[in-house]
């Protein structure tokens, strides 16, 4: 037992100090607890393959397609409307939905859901996403109080009232004890995020350099200034024929920037999209969209002599979006380094094409910009070519470092582009997983229905590959929770947890209901901070029950003392599944959850010791 206590006592010091990551701390602490034979290697490895370690694996995937297709966007900015760019505004919005969303979902569902959606409105909101998202994870533990179904404590002791013959509780008789939490919640996290989590990522991006955007190479290089598209039609003249065929640059002054195909299948719900560089062998088809960079007056000329159609809402051919998509092709920039075999020669014998499948969009040189005549200019050392063409080709380019410098991380700006046409999919497998969550009709558990909706993410196209999908995992804090959960065993194993609740709460018994129910409130929560809620709702409901009962006093308060202990835990990142999800997201040390998370747990645990007796009497 005391070796248990010590190796806790370790793992807690070693967490608030902050020197070594706390995935490496935990499972160090593992380690010595099955190298000193007090957790058999089953016991052990048991965190791993947990239902709820499993559900966060998923959950990081199904949240990463809702940011990859754009709907986190699409919903961040529906909330920003309301918000009406207060800060103020925000930070309720962002606690009221999440509370109200947990009380039906899970709150490691529901803090999943929100978490790319609440890093669109702080990037939209330009505040530190750092201020946001601690909230979001107490936001959904306070919503989960409102339900019978909200949280797991909530129908373990519901099981305690029933197994001793009590009247249960109705799905209800908990939205008074949410209410006030949340309202606490409000009072309590409004400064605190302010004075404490809005600096943390000032800290973080110091001495680091941002790369630009493609959106700032798009208006640096003025590529959407003269950008038309065209649909080849059924009647086009261009149909069959290829790029080289047409001579377009020669005869019209026109660069084809790409070729889009756009298929729809099952009634307009999936779509799917490629874009196609315009190479010299590329063969038009009917229904592809050319994008053309030129004079309007020569787009127009090409149109009306090969009959291409406009898009819908744009009886001129312009695009009426603004700017470039990137879905499979992307831009950069790279620098000619004046060592490079390039140099004196014209662009047209560099064999970007022919080699890389690049196109050069244009050439940055001392401040100047040239965009047209690219074939015949002569490169020099240091130029800045705007190269173009897919993802895979880009990143090709940084492998001739002798030659040149691929300037920022081509791959990473193409993650940060939205699969935009693939957001109703998402949205419609969020709802399906939502609904088999909530709903007792549809017989799938909580984690299948959390596995099923992240593989449809993977088998509907949501992310480019499934190497996407893998890097949306945050493994630091998945094998944190699963390398924590089996302390848990060893506290219950080596009658560790058992000797400090009954101690405490047989010692206070004898001072009246208020002491003795702020005992049962303050023990659980204290249990709680090192194993699982569940866990440590399991373990005190019947001692809360017994002590109850020999006292003479009512049960229910001090169940719902129990329940509030083990769910309303903030002061460690480890304590609840949702507090580990936002943990690497707003860059949050252990630190960070003891200043703002205890002062809440201890309030709420002050304020509900006098409440509770007047909801439920003793």
């Amino acid at each position: 037992m005391f070796l248990t206590l010590i190796i806790l006592a370790a793992t807690a010091v070693f967490f608030a100090t902050g020197k070594i990551r706390s995935d490496v701390v935990a499972v160090c602490a593992l380690i010595l607890l099955t190298t000193l034979g007090i957790l058999t290697p089953d016991e052990a490895l048991a965190g791993f393959s947990n239902q709820v370690v499993i559900m966060m694996v998923g959950l990081f995937v199904v949240g990463g397609a809702i940011f990859q297709t754009g709907l986190a966007k699409m919903i961040s900015g529906r909330i920003m409307k309301l918000a009406g760019g207060s800060a103020l505004r925000l930070f309720l919005l962002v606690m009221i939905v999440t509370s109200a969303i947990g009380a039906f979902v899970s709150n490691t569902g529901t803090v999943a859901l929100m978490l790319p959606i609440v890093v669109s409105l702080a990037a939209k909101a330009r505040i530190s996403a750092s201020r946001l998202l601690m909230p979001l994870a107490f936001a959904g533990s306070l919503g989960g109080m409102l339900t019978l179904i909200g949280t797991p404590p909530n129908l373990v002791i519901q099981d305690a009232l029933t197994g001793a013959g009590y009247e249960p509780l109705s799905f209800f008789d908990f939205t008074p004890v949410g209410l006030i939490c949340i309202a606490i919640g409000i009072i309590v996290l409004l400064p605190l995020s302010k004075w404490v989590l809005s600096k943390i990522d000032g800290k973080a991006d110091d001495g680091k350099t941002k790369n630009k955007s493609l959106e700032q190479l798009v208006a640096e290089y003025h590529l959407a200034d003269n950008l038309s598209r065209y649909i080849v039609a059924q009647n086009s003249l261009i149909k069959g024929k290829t790029i080289a065929e047409l001579d377009i640059r020669n005869r019209y002054g026109l660069t084809v920037i790409e070729i889009r195909r756009e298929t729809t299948r099952q009634k307009g719900l999936i779509k799917n999209v490629s874009q196609e560089p315009a190479g010299p062998n590329t063969v038009l088809q009917e229904g592809d969209i050319i994008y053309l960079s030129g004079e309007k007056e020569h787009t127009a000329r090409f149109a009306a002599d090969y009959k291409l159609a406009a898009p819908d809402g744009a009886a001129d051919g312009g695009k009426e979006r603004g700017g470039l998509d990137f879905y499979d092709i992307g831009i950069a920039e790279i620098v000619l380094l004046p060592t490079s075999r390039l140099v004196n020669r014209l662009l047209k014998e560099a064999g970007f094409r022919e080699k890389y499948s690049i196109n050069i969009a244009g050439i940055r040189r001392r401040g100047e910009y040239i965009m047209d005549g690219l074939a015949d200019v002569r490169l020099h050392g240091g130029d800045v070519l705007l190269v173009q063409g897919t993802w895979a080709n880009i990143s090709r380019l940084g492998n001739e470092e002798e030659q040149w410098v691929v300037l920022g991380q081509p791959l990473e700006e193409a993650a940060k582009v939205t699969l935009d046409y693939k957001a109703p999919i998402a949205a419609c497998i969020m709802l399906l997983m939502v609904a088999m969550m909530v709903f007792d009709f549809i017989p799938v558990a909580p984690v299948t229905a959390v596995m099923i909706a992240a593989v449809l993410t993977v088998l509907t196209g949501c992310f480019r590959n499934v190497e996407a999908a893998y890097k949306t995992i945050n493994w630091e804090s998945i094998v944190l929770i699963a390398a924590m959960l089996p302390m848990s065993t060893a506290l219950e194993k080596t009658g560790a947890s058992a000797m400090v609740s009954h101690s405490l709460v047989s010692g206070l018994g004898t001072y009246g209901p208020y002491v003795l129910l702020a005992g049962i409130y303050f023990t659980t929560s204290l249990l709680t901070m090192f194993i699982s809620n569940t866990a440590t709702a399991v373990l005190m409901a019947p001692i809360a029950l017994t002590s109850a009962m020999e006292t003479g006093f009512s049960p229910y308060p001090f169940l719902f003392a129990v329940t509030l202990g083990a769910s309303m835990c903030f002061a460690s990142p480890f304590s609840t599944p949702p507090n580990a999800l936002v943990m690497q997201a707003g860059r949050y040390s252990f630190m960070d959850y003891v200043k703002v998370g205890l002062p809440l747990q201890l309030i709420i645990g002050i304020v509900m010791v006098f409440v509770l007796p007047l909801l439920f009497p003793f």
